[in-house]
């Protein structure tokens, strides 16, 4: 009896690895796993379409692989050399890889033991660094990957300014533009869909708004692309219906929609300021354009940490009323508490925003 268990769970070991299904290839001891194969767990915009990459844009945008094997490597090119990664093994905490402009195989770990291994691959910058071209990974052996991948049940996206996309959030002495830096791996946006097991997508960039940005594009204007540098190519929603949409919007809006100093100012507004009236209806619109698109999903919409929460700021009940307007049970307001300090948000300051988002959903939404 003890022989045969032991012939059986023999078999179901070597029965849970695809070695050659999809577009895997190699030997037993050497698997190259295509950017279009099934193995891959992709998760946010990433473009898969072309002949022989994937491409990855946007901060947040990531590649899930469980494996066994002794290493694990990945070829790609970087259009700048400019992108960081973070590079998640199991439970290990996230290790910084920097890309250069050459094409060419990356370790990502090495000298692993036997069992089963996650690995992954996390865009960390913004996607003004420019696109990384990923061409496969390489597992050295014995190697092997699971039959089906685990897929996450639940879908969070979110939109945002540098908050979302992790503006210095490593940096303790000043808000730097260095990217390594900044990083959306530990925001709160990242940290609640981690949290919730979700697959998780990012459509974020420092410095903008809703109806005015530091620089020519605003949120209605991006949130629909596939790839932000190319503003003819649009994202399909149905390949990816989201659960819940948190929106966080406003901090941007707040600084330049009564300053005509800036040029962006009277690119949109020409020489008056928008009304309180304008900028709840330009709210209003932008929720509107999310629920076009993501009919069934609840969207939250939130406001903080930085100043645009501060006492006697205008713009909480600029978000309130319009989503009192809009009269849609599934769209909700969050408020972040203000960090009260300079600069943005840091690593212990989005774990407080994760937290209080979690709490949020675990009271108000069911899904």
């Amino acid at each position: 009896m003890k022989q045969f268990l032991f012939v059986f769970f023999l078999l179901i070991s070597l029965f849970s690895c695809s070695r050659h299904e999809g577009k895997t290839t190699g030997s037993s001891d050497t698997l190259v796993i295509a950017w279009n194969d099934a193995h891959l767990h992709y998760m946010g915009r990433v473009d898969t379409t072309g002949p022989d990459h994937a491409v990855l844009i946007w901060p947040g945008n990531a590649v899930v692989l469980r494996f066994r094997g002794k290493k694990v490597e990945v070829l790609l090119k970087d259009e700048w050399g400019k992108n960081d990664y973070d590079i998640i093994l199991d439970e290990s905490s996230p290790r910084l890889l920097r890309l250069d402009t050459v094409r060419r195989w990356y370790l990502l770990a090495d000298s692993l033991d036997e069992g089963e291994h996650q690995l992954t691959f996390f865009k960390r910058t913004e996607w003004t660094r420019g696109r990384t071209f990923l061409m496969a990974f390489r597992v050295t052996g014995p190697a092997c990957v699971p039959e089906h991948p685990e897929v996450p049940g639940r879908r969070i996206e979110f939109y945002g300014n540098s908050i979302t996309a992790g503006y210095a959030v490593h940096d303790t002495l000043d808000d730097r533009p260095d990217s390594t830096l900044s990083d959306n791996y530990p925001t709160y946006a990242a940290i609640t869909a981690r949290h919730y097991g979700a697959d998780y997508s990012c459509i974020a960039r420092s410095g903008i708004g809703l109806m005015v940005s530091w620089f020519p594009m605003i949120m209605p204007e991006m949130y629909d692309l596939h790839d932000p540098f190319d503003t003819t190519r649009h994202w399909d929603f149905s390949r990816w219906q989201a659960d819940l949409v948190v929106i966080n919007l406003g901090q941007n809006d707040s600084w330049l929609v009564r300053d005509p100093r800036y040029p962006e100012f009277v690119h949109r507004f020409g020489q008056e300021p928008p009304t309180d009236r304008q900028i709840i209806e330009a709210y209003k619109g932008f929720i509107k354009m999310i629920r076009n698109v993501y009919p069934r999903a609840s969207i939250i919409c939130a406001l903080g940490s930085m100043d645009a929460v501060r006492e006697g700021s205008p713009w909480p009940d600029y978000l309130k009323t319009a989503v009192k307007e809009l009269n849609d049970p599934a769209v909700y307001t969050l408020l972040f508490p203000y960090l009260g300090k300079g600069g943005h948000p840091k690593v212990n300051d989005h774990q407080m925003m994760a937290d209080t988002l979690i709490h949020f959903v675990d009271i108000n939404i069911n899904w």
